[in-house]
């Protein structure tokens, strides 16, 4: 069964940090784009960060540059998202997706993406 779980949300104080995790089963993420979206109440899906299939090239959206980063574990067949400098802003319900279409210059789209986890919740509040 092809599925992708996240876990790591929760609830921290503004300018604190979270890693967020993205366990891939019954595929391996070789050859697959893997994108951090994330929706606030109310919100569209907005694309975060996304590692691509092939090169590996790094995206981030320009509200996160600087404090996220995106990696990959392949021996663990795992996307790591940590944040850092989080801002009430930030609060959502966070998402991974995998795609195997080539993601340069669209990698925020969602409906590229055909398998999506359950979502991980992220709460910044003091």
């Amino acid at each position: 069964q092809v599925q992708l779980v996240e876990s790591g949300g929760g609830l921290v104080q503004p300018g604190g940090s979270l890693r967020l995790s993205c366990a891939a089963s019954g595929f391996t993420l070789d050859y697959y784009a893997i994108t951090w979206f994330r929706q606030a109440p109310g919100k569209e899906h907005e694309g975060v960060s996304c590692i691509s299939n092939g090169d590996s090239t790094l995206y981030y959206a320009d509200s996160v540059k600087g404090r996220f980063t995106i990696s990959q574990d392949n021996a663990k067949n795992t996307v790591y998202l940590q944040m850092n400098g989080l801002k009430s802003e930030n609060t959502a319900v966070y998402y991974c997706a995998a795609t195997r279409q080539n993601v340069e210059g669209t990698w925020y789209y969602d409906e590229l993406y055909s398998v999506w986890g359950q979502g991980t919740q992220v709460i910044v509040s003091s």
